[in-house]
């Protein structure tokens, strides 16, 4: 074990510890830059998904539930006790660099989303399968096998198995430190659910995510704008004070500007996980028109995650008198906890410990079908299936009833790190063929199309699966000559 924790704790040093959070931005600005600001120019586009998709086929996933079953991945305890833990060691201007790693980070996620839909393929149940490990494949080519493999173990042990332990053990603490419910019957309970739900496979579990994620941020979202109504004359304040502490005008905590800088950063990346390659997963699945569709759409996933709930968790600490700039002894959920309880009142508590669960709740489903997707890359055997899902019950409770078995799970850090590393190379060498589909994006916007369809002949060159993508002309030939459809013109 300690032979194994020297190596762990190595590769997170060699990655979050030195250098993955300045390649992260230093990516995002290039693809932000490269690509004229995408991320701002589709803006009002991102919003379309919440009132239409592209397809009425209950069989399959659409541009929506994609879209909040990657929010429900990326919402978590980082939402809650992550930017507490910001707010506490780099003062109010950590949320400041949360703002703007959030916008560069829009544009990496709706890279790494196109390319995921691009590379995509059509399952024998049809469904689409997709993600960083087919995109290095079908993107990169079969000598790049080997890298597709370490994402994909990689992936299965940090998401998968150690975030998913880490779930079950924030619900259960939470429940017992506000409601005193023992952890063995929150574990079994969150058990039981996880276990219903991720049987039902990516169908159940988005049609979950299409109920659960909606009452979950909304309810959220709901209590932090009371807080902020009820003190919207401190509001102006805040702003200042968030501004000002970010750019070094004034030093909330020991660190001043520079705390703030790398607090922001690290805990903006940590939460809305753009360029990590876990999310891709979940946008390979949707069925859209173009594969930058579901990309803008991802990237929509990344501003409610961290310019949306983070900052409603930020002004809600900001707002009360139980923050102090630069106090030790409380930190993390219980700052946040005892905020909103200062404002609303004791009642509010079983509120977020609600929230804390959903929250975690959602993750625990996104996690387990990142690490489906990752075996189904690596093997087609059904029973791998299987063991994975009673697998993950068993962790989602070993979780939550045995706190001390969390150091266990200490690798998840470190493989997450090498899993970025993957996908961070693998974003570079395919910017190129991103862009292609950006531009050929934008032509047929400016042709007047209003939902741009992708035509694989127009991209032989790329090695793309002509199923997954019906709408094309030839599709639309090729099911008018089956007899499936009438032809036309």
């Amino acid at each position: 074990m300690d032979i194994l924790n020297w190596i762990f704790n190595l590769i997170n040093d060699l990655t979050w510890g030195w250098a993955l959070v300045p390649i992260l931005v230093i990516f995002g600005v290039f693809f932000t830059a490269a690509s004229h600001f995408v991320q701002l120019r589709f803006f009002k586009r991102m919003f379309s998904v919440l009132k239409s998709d592209d397809t009425a086929d209950p069989n399959k996933i659409s541009a929506r539930e994609a879209l909040f079953v990657s929010v429900g991945g990326r919402v978590g305890g980082g939402n809650i006790a992550g930017v507490a833990v910001a707010i506490t060691i780099g003062g109010p201007g950590a949320v400041f660099w949360m703002w703007m790693i959030a916008l560069v980070g829009m544009c990496t996620a709706l890279i790494e989303a196109t390319l995921a839909q691009l590379y995509k393929r059509t399952t024998p149940e049809g469904d689409y399968r997709g993600g960083p490990a087919m995109t290095i494949i079908y993107g990169l080519g079969t000598n790049y096998r080997w890298l597709a493999l370490i994402y994909a173990v990689c992936l299965i042990f940090s998401f998968s198995i150690g975030f998913n332990a880490f779930q079950g053990n924030t619900v259960a603490g939470a429940a017992l430190d506000s409601m005193e419910i023992p952890r063995v019957y929150t574990g079994a309970l969150l058990s039981i659910v996880t276990g219903f739900i991720i049987f039902g496979g990516i169908h159940r579990i988005a049609k979950a995510a299409d109920v659960i994620i909606p009452i979950m941020a909304l309810g959220y979202l709901a209590m932090a704008l009371i807080i902020i109504v009820l003190n919207i004359a401190s509001v102006p304040g805040v702003i200042v004070d968030i501004v000002a502490n970010a750019l070094g005008f004034r030093e909330a905590v020991a660190g001043g500007m520079g705390a703030a800088i790398a607090q922001g950063l690290r805990r903006g990346l940590f939460s809305n996980e753009a360029g990590l390659g876990s999310a891709p997963n979940v946008a390979a699945t949707a069925y859209v028109k173009h594969p930058v569709s579901q990309g803008i759409t991802q990237s929509l996933s990344v501003f409610i995650d961290t310019i949306i709930i983070c900052s409603c968790t930020a002004f809600v600490i900001l707002l009360s008198d139980v923050y102090q700039p630069g106090a030790e002894g409380i930190d993390g959920v219980a700052l946040t906890q005892q905020s909103m309880v200062s404002a609303l009142g004791e009642w509010s508590q079983y509120f977020l410990t609600l929230a804390i669960l959903l929250f975690a709740f959602s993750s625990i489903m996104y996690n387990y079908y990142l690490g489906e997707n990752a075996l189904s890359f690596m093997t087609d055997n059904p029973s791998a299936i299987l063991v994975l899902r009673v697998a993950i019950i068993g962790i989602v409770f070993l979780g939550a009833v045995a706190p001390g078995a969390m150091t266990v799970f200490s690798f998840s850090d470190p493989m997450m790190g090498i899993l970025a590393v993957v996908n961070l190379l693998a974003l570079m060498m395919l910017f190129p063929v991103a862009m292609r589909m950006i531009q050929d994006f934008r032509t047929q916007l400016a042709q007047g199309i209003d939902k741009p369809v992708f035509d694989p002949a127009k991209f032989s060159d790329l090695d793309t699966d002509p199923t997954a993508w019906p709408d094309a002309p030839q599709a639309k030939v090729d099911a008018a000559a089956a007899g499936s459809v009438p032809a036309k013109g």
